[in-house]
C-alpha cells in the first residue's frame, strides 16, 4: 500500500512510470471525519461511494461505514473494530489503531465536503486514465474485425460513464443496492396514489397497466399504417415533456415527468410540431396546413404555442441515422438536457452498421439490441415504432400478435413491453357499403342502416394491446382517439362497458 499523500506508480507498456492521480490524506482526513460525525455523509452534495476511493483499505471501511449508518448504528473506531481485527492490510498500519488514528486531529471537519469533492474528482481523473488506455490499445489494433465506428462509439459510451460518475470497474451491484432500488420504487408507487413507479404517459388508464414507463425499459409501440402510432408517440412524448415542466412550475414531492427525445426518420421537425400544436389547440392539422382558420381558432394556436414554448421535447429529425448514430445523439441529449425518455420513430428506418446489410433480420436484430442496449446505458424508457406484417389484412380478426411484427423474433425477445395499437372503425370504414338512394331497394337501405350503426358503436374507440410486459399481466387498455386533432386521450370511466375490452 502506498504511503498517505504519496502517488502509486504504475508502469505503461514503455516502463515509463505514470502516476494515477490519488490523494491518500484527503481520503484519511474524510473518513475520520466521518467517524467523528456520521451525519457528515448526509450534507455531501457530490455522492461519494466506496469505489472512489484510491486506497482498496480506505474503500473497505467506507463500505462497512455505510453499512452501519443504514442499520440506524454509529459508525466509529469502536464499532468497526471487529470487523477489522484480521484485516492484513490494516495490521501493516498498526492495526485497529489505525481506526481510531483516523479520528485524532479531526481536521477533517473544517471542510468535508471539500475533501468529498477531491475524492470523487480523482476517481474521475482515473477513470479518464482508464478509458485513455483503452482507446489507445484498440485504436492500434489492426485486425480485419476491427471496425474504427464501433471504436468511436465505445469510446463515447465510455467518456459518457465518467461524465455520469459511474466507475468502470464497479459493473457488478450489490443485491443490497438492487433490493434499495426497487423498494424505493415500491415506495414511490404506494405514495403516487395510482400504483405509478415510472414516467407517465399521460394516459390514465394506460399507467394503471403499466405502472407508468420504467427506466431500462424498450417499449415497442407497433401497428398497421393508419391506425395512429406517430399520433399515440407523439401524446406520450409530450405528455411526459408537460409534466415535467408542470413540476418545475409548480413543484412537488414526486417528478412523473421527464426531458424527452424524439427522433422522427419519418416526419420533419416542423411537421411534428405542427401536429403537436393542433392536438394542444384542438384545431385539425388541414385547418393549420390550409390556413382556413378562423380569428378564434388562431388565438387559440397563438396561446398554445407560448404555453409550449418551455417545453422540454427534443425533436431530432435527422433521416437514415444509424443505431450507432442514434446512440451518439441520445448520450449528447443526456448529458446536454438529462432527457428521461426517448422515443424512435420508427425502428425499420434505422440502419444497422453495414455489415448485416446482406440479412435484414439480422440489421433488425441489431437494431433492437441497440435500442436495448440505450436505455439501460442511460436509464431511460425507449419506445420504438414498429410496422406489422401485412399479414394481420388477410385474416378475418385484424387484431395484431406478436407474431405480426415484421422480423419479429428479436423483436419481441429485446423488448420489456410491446404494445399493438388497434382501431376497429379503421377496418369498419374500408367496407363502407354504398350510400343508399330514393331508388335503392330496402335491402341496400337495411344494410347502411346497420354499417351506420356499427360505425358509430365504434368511431373514436381505440383499443392498445398490451400483448407482452415484463412488470406485469398483458390485456386491453380502451382508449379514445380525436382523430380530427390525432390525440389519444383516457375515455371516461363510464364508458368502459361499450368497449368491449378487458
Amino acid at each position: 500500500m502506498a504511503e498517505p499523500g504519496k502517488l502509486e506508480l504504475v508502469a505503461d507498456d514503455n516502463t515509463t512510470a505514470r502516476k494515477l492521480p490519488s490523494n491518500l490524506e484527503a481520503e484519511a482526513a474524510f473518513l475520520g471525519a466521518v467517524l467523528i460525525d456520521n451525519r457528515v455523509i448526509e450534507e455531501l452534495q457530490t455522492p461519494i461511494r466506496p469505489d472512489h476511493f484510491f486506497e482498496p483499505l480506505h474503500q473497505r471501511i467506507y463500505e462497512r461505514i455505510l453499512t452501519l449508518i443504514e442499520r440506524n448504528a454509529t459508525a466509529s473506531p469502536v464499532t468497526l473494530r471487529p470487523y477489522f481485527e484480521a484485516d492484513e492490510a490494516l495490521k501493516e498500519l498498526g492495526g485497529p489503531k489505525y481506526l481510531a488514528q483516523l479520528t485524532a486531529n479531526g481536521a477533517g471537519l473544517l471542510a468535508p465536503r471539500e475533501l468529498a469533492q477531491q475524492i470523487y474528482d480523482l476517481a474521475l481523473l482515473r477513470e479518464l486514465v482508464s478509458v485513455g488506455r483503452g482507446l489507445v490499445e484498440g485504436a492500434l489494433d489492426t485486425s480485419e474485425e476491427t471496425n474504427p465506428m464501433d471504436r468511436i462509439s465505445q469510446a463515447e459510451a465510455d467518456l459518457f460513464k465518467v461524465a455520469e460518475g459511474a466507475a468502470t470497474g464497479n459493473e457488478a451491484s450489490s443485491f443490497r443496492d438492487a433490493a434499495l432500488t426497487a423498494i424505493k420504487m415500491a415506495e414511490a408507487a404506494m405514495n403516487s396514489g395510482g400504483g405509478l413507479s415510472g414516467k407517465t404517459s399521460g394516459l390514465e388508464v394506460l399507467d394503471q397497466k403499466t405502472a407508468g414507463l420504467h427506466n431500462s425499459d424498450l417499449v415497442i409501440l407497433a401497428g398497421r399504417p393508419g391506425m395512429g402510432k406517430t399520433s399515440l408517440a407523439t401524446n406520450i412524448a409530450f405528455n411526459c415533456a408537460e409534466a415535467h415542466l408542470d413540476w418545475q412550475r409548480d413543484g412537488g414531492e414526486h417528478n412523473y415527468g421527464a426531458p424527452t427525445a424524439f427522433f422522427s426518420l419519418e416526419m420533419s421537425a416542423d411537421q411534428l410540431a405542427t401536429r403537436i400544436l393542433a392536438e394542444q389547440a384542438e384545431i385539425s392539422s388541414e385547418t393549420l396546413r390550409t390556413g382556413k382558420m378562423s380569428r378564434e381558432d388562431f388565438q387559440k394556436l397563438s396561446f398554445a404555442s407560448q404555453r409550449l414554448a418551455a417545453l422540454p421535447l427534443y425533436i431530432d429529425d435527422t433521416p437514415a441515422l444509424t443505431i450507432a448514430a442514434l446512440r451518439t445523439r441520445a448520450r449528447r441529449l443526456k448529458r446536454r438536457h438529462d432527457i428521461g425518455l426517448i422515443v424512435v420513430d420508427y425502428l425499420q428506418l434505422l440502419q444497422g452498421s453495414g455489415r448485416a446489410n446482406d440479412n435484414r433480420v439480422n440489421e433488425i436484430s441489431e437494431i433492437s439490441r441497440g435500442l436495448k442496449t440505450l436505455a439501460k446505458e442511460l436509464s431511460v424508457p425507449v419506445i420504438a415504432l414498429s410496422q406489422l406484417s401485412r399479414a394481420v389484412e388477410q385474416r378475418d380478426d385484424k387484431r395484431p400478435m406478436l407474431s405480426d411484427l415484421r422480423e419479429s423474433g428479436s423483436i419481441e425477445q429485446d423488448a420489456d413491453m410491446v404494445w399493438f395499437i388497434y382501431r376497429a372503425d379503421y377496418y369498419h370504414e374500408a367496407v363502407r357499403p354504398d350510400m343508399p338512394t330514393e331508388t335503392s331497394g330496402a335491402d341496400v337501405v337495411e344494410k347502411y342502416r346497420t354499417w351506420e350503426e356499427r360505425y358509430l358503436e365504434l368511431k373514436n374507440k381505440a383499443s392498445l394491446i398490451v400483448a407482452k410486459q415484463r412488470h406485469g399481466s398483458t390485456g386491453n387498455v380502451p382508449l379514445h382517439f380525436q382523430s380530427e386533432i390525432t390525440k389519444f386521450t383516457s375515455p371516461n370511466m363510464k364508458d368502459y362497458s361499450d368497449y368491449g375490452y378487458e
